[in-house]
């Protein structure tokens, strides 16, 4: 089982928490896990495990640190609300230098390479971390922001990942379809998952979508190992 545990790291304005999650074996590459608008969730801690599981060492910055009180509370609509509240209090800025510091950190702790993996708010955030630090990897589930951050297309240059679901909700098929205009190059994998809607990986009722989870997770695991121990 992995080792998990809590450790800081300094910011301008305070300590950043992280969740380390450390396989049996010594790692031999990293991933920093980005969150959702739910915070470091009980579903982010879980896939952090599955990763660390997969042989890499994971460090999870905790982006609502800056604000008290900043667990998720609720459910269905009232979570949501809770989520799109604490995330609208947080500086954009802000999350995405606090994951370029972890990816630093995590550079000097492991001996191989490092990538980002992000998950809806957080696949935005990892999408403009790798703009600023160089990565050897990024995955990026639904990335909410990304129809905002598509002038930083040209300056993440890592090989990527992106999984959408052909029925997500939140961000019209088209603005998707712009995204995947934009991102296109060599290197560059845009999946389509047919009827899933948005954050259909996160286990909830209200947007599980078990087909399109069970297909995206392989195919995540093989894109990091590919370039992240090829």
């Amino acid at each position: 089982m992995p080792t998990e545990d809590v450790f800081t790291l300094p910011r301008p304005d305070g300590d950043l928490p992280v969740h380390r999650f450390r396989p049996d074996d010594p790692a031999h590459a990293g991933i920093v896990l980005v969150q959702e608008i739910f915070g470091v969730s009980p579903y982010i801690r879980d896939r952090a495990r599955d990763l660390a599981e997969a042989g890499y060492e994971v460090h999870v910055p905790e982006l609502y640190w800056r604000i008290p009180d900043h667990e998720v509370d609720g459910s269905g609509e009232q979570m949501l609300q809770h989520g799109m509240e604490l995330m609208g209090r947080t500086d954009w800025d802000g999350a995405v230098e606090d994951t370029v510091t972890a990816v630093e950190h995590l550079r000097g702790a492991v001996e191989g390479r490092v990538g980002l993996v992000g998950f809806c708010y957080g696949g935005g955030v990892a999408f403009a971390a790798a703009a600023q630090t160089s990565v050897d990897a990024l995955v990026s589930y639904y990335g909410s922001a990304l129809p905002g951050l598509l002038d930083l297309a040209p300056q993440v240059t890592a090989p990527s990942l992106h999984h959408w679901g052909t029925d997500d909700a939140f961000i019209p098929r088209e603005t998707v379809e712009e995204i995947e205009r934009a991102v296109a190059r060599d290197g560059v994998e845009f999946v389509w998952h047919d009827g899933a809607g948005h954050a259909f990986d996160n286990p909830l009722p209200a947007f599980f979508h078990a087909e399109a989870s069970a297909a995206a997770w392989p195919r995540t695991l093989t894109f990091l190992g590919r370039h992240l121990r090829g």
